[in-house]
């Protein structure tokens, strides 16, 4: 799962001509499923967190320090499985590993749901429809955030349990192998790193 938060004084998503979510001061949201996200309450329970708690909004000292709670703001969910857009060959990107699209539909849905649990208003654009969304960027200030389904909680460990992150992954050149042929990934100083699996 995917997602890139902007801190906007207001925003909107018009489908049709018809506004089907508008908010005012908050974060515009936008999400995106992949084919490896297995654990859909875990992942969808630690972004809603990660979001909720997004300290990127001014306080009386005009530092970075509130989350949009403590802003008093509000959060717009779009969702955009363009996120997955791979160009890493050619120049038309790929979308390979983004969800099946009801797969990405339980799982978006599920963020909104958690989200609202923890106290906040959401809006919401409309899953597989042009949109059309509309927003005054604050700052601009930009966050993003991946949930893996392979990554540890923590340094040095290895399991299959999900773990979200949300840093950028640097993936050894050479990931070595075991007969298995299962890797997942570890942090080391600070880099992230391929190692192998127990069979």
């Amino acid at each position: 799962m995917r997602a890139v938060a902007q801190r906007v004084r207001s925003a909107k998503v018009v489908v049709e001509s018809e506004v089907v979510g508008e908010i005012g001061a908050g974060l515009l949201v936008y999400l995106g499923a992949g084919r490896g996200d297995a654990e859909a309450e875990a992942e969808a329970e630690w972004m809603a967190g990660k979001l909720a708690g997004l300290r990127v909004f001014a306080d009386e000292a005009d530092k970075m320090s509130r989350d949009v709670r403590e802003a008093g703001g509000a959060v717009l969910v779009v969702p955009q499985f363009t996120l997955y857009g791979d160009v890493r060959r050619g120049r038309r990107p790929s979308f390979d590993d983004a969800a099946e699209p009801e797969r990405a539909r339980t799982l978006y849905e599920l963020v909104c749901q958690k989200l609202r649990g923890l106290g906040l208003t959401v809006a919401t654009g409309r899953f597989r429809a042009t949109m059309d969304v509309q927003c005054s960027v604050d700052g601009p200030v930009s966050a993003t955030h991946r949930a893996s389904p392979r990554m540890p909680w923590r340094r040095g460990e290895c399991s299959h349990t999900p773990a979200p992150f949300s840093r950028a992954i640097i993936n050894s050149p050479r990931p070595a192998a075991n007969e298995s042929g299962r890797t997942c990934a570890t942090r080391s100083s600070g880099v992230i790193r391929n190692v192998t699996l127990p069979a």
